[in-house]
């Protein structure tokens, strides 16, 4: 498969904003976003939600731009936009017709530069961030799932909450509090703002110091990785939902962060699994011995380190540990023998797709220039190096990363139940 190099122009203003422009005039579209290096991690414990929180805020309005202006200002140009927040940053995004590309430039430069941070702001918005908790969260089947598993999996690292957080912090937090987590985090120096689609590079850079030259440098933003001890021993528990009738079993591993290697190999271990009806769980356990209704494997890749999870429902009232065990036996499988050279070259494919389709959209490559950056140790072009990644990973890195970390002794297994069986107790 011959992917396109994405070419990229990429500088630094002199207030730290990283600044990087892809020019692709296939289409009169352009994708304006700015990634701020903040997330759930960076928040201090008895005050976490701030990062998901400021998703929402920063739409509140400006200076500039009246309460509830935002989203019309874009709606009515043709645009659309949105933001989300993971433990590790939050992306802000419009994709406009590019004859709009000023008008994407203010509105994040408003932003970042003066947004209305007031009690009126944060009061709405912790109602909506409450409510969509409740609707996400606290009455979706298996909401909690990984809010339990992060919270054990995690003793020490501020990945053991999840980044929508506790609303007794949200609403215990002062106005003051807000103001200095904005002040401290959403500063040019710990964003990336990235520019794809049918622009005209000279012409870009010039609105760009147009619009963020005037935004302060902020004071650097100091980040220590907290260490977590290795797991010791098999941690089992048990958990209760009233959300659901049908009950889950669950283990969880801890395994590298992004910029390692071996987070991409664990990527396709999950995918060998789980991906897909041909997947080795899915033929076994859904088609083969129909003892579960659904089963799989997910490697969640975040900056400091991922968490590898698998599960299943049983179907049949299947007992719980019998699916655990023949979860164990596919995963014994790996670590003993290497797959065959028919499934290697299906999953080599697999992500190869994934790779092209990712970055087929203008907001697709913005987003994936501005994570290179930020978390491949300022390796912008690690967009163009993902493909060799994929291809340099071996049969044999894989048996031995599947051997390195889904140990059965060091993981969480949760037993997720209705909450009619503690009742039943």
């Amino acid at each position: 498969m011959q992917a396109q190099k994405v070419e990229y122009t990429e500088y630094d203003l002199p207030n730290g904003l990283h600044v990087i422009l892809h020019q692709d005039k296939s289409a009169p579209v352009v994708a304006v976003s700015v990634m701020y290096h903040v997330g759930s991690k960076n928040e201090s414990l008895n005050r976490s939600g701030f990062a998901h929180f400021f998703e929402h805020l920063l739409f509140e309005g400006s200076q500039n731009i009246k309460r509830g202006e935002f989203m019309k200002l874009v709606s009515s140009n043709g645009g659309q936009n949105n933001a989300n927040t993971s433990h590790d940053r939050t992306f802000y995004y419009e994709v406009f017709p590019s004859n709009q590309l000023k008008l994407g430039l203010w509105l994040e430069s408003e932003r970042m530069l003066h947004p209305v941070i007031n009690e009126i702001g944060v009061k709405t918005q912790n109602e909506v961030v409450k409510e969509e908790k409740r609707m996400r969260i606290d009455n979706q089947p298996y909401g909690q799932f990984s809010n339990e598993i992060f919270k054990r999996l995690f003793t020490k690292h501020p990945y053991r909450w999840q980044p929508i957080g506790s609303m007794a912090d949200l609403d215990a937090a002062k106005l003051e509090e807000f103001q200095a987590f904005f002040k401290k985090f959403y500063v040019p120096n710990n964003a990336v703002l990235s520019i794809a689609g049918d622009i005209d590079i000279a012409q870009t850079k010039e609105l760009v110091n147009a619009y963020f030259s005037a935004v302060p440098k902020g004071a650097p933003v100091e980040y220590k990785k907290i260490e977590e001890a290795p797991l010791a021993k098999m941690v089992v528990d048990t958990v209760y939902d009233a959300n659901i009738q049908i009950p889950a079993i669950m283990s969880a591993y801890r395994v590298p962060g992004m910029p390692d290697k071996d987070s991409k190999t664990m990527q396709m271990i999950s995918s060998i699994l789980s991906s897909g009806a041909s997947s080795k769980l899915y033929k076994k356990m859904v088609d083969d011995k129909k003892n579960a209704l659904q089963v799989g494997a997910i490697n969640l890749t975040l900056e400091d380190y991922g968490a590898y999870i698998t599960f299943a429902l049983p179907n049949n009232n299947t007992p719980l540990p019998t699916l655990l065990t023949d979860i164990d036996e596919e995963v014994a499988r790996l670590q003993n023998t290497l797959i065959s050279e028919e499934d290697y070259k299906k999953i080599q494919n697999q992500f190869e797709n994934n790779y092209v389709t990712a970055n087929s959209s203008m907001l697709g490559v913005a987003e994936n220039l501005a994570s290179g950056y930020t978390f491949h140790n300022k390796n912008t072009n690690n967009i163009n190096q993902e493909l060799d990644k994929i291809r340099s990973i071996t049969r044999q890195d894989i048996q031995a990363a599947a051997k390195k970390y889904l140990q059965p002794n060091a993981r969480v297994v949760l037993y997720y139940l209705p909450a009619s069986a503690k009742a039943a107790k």
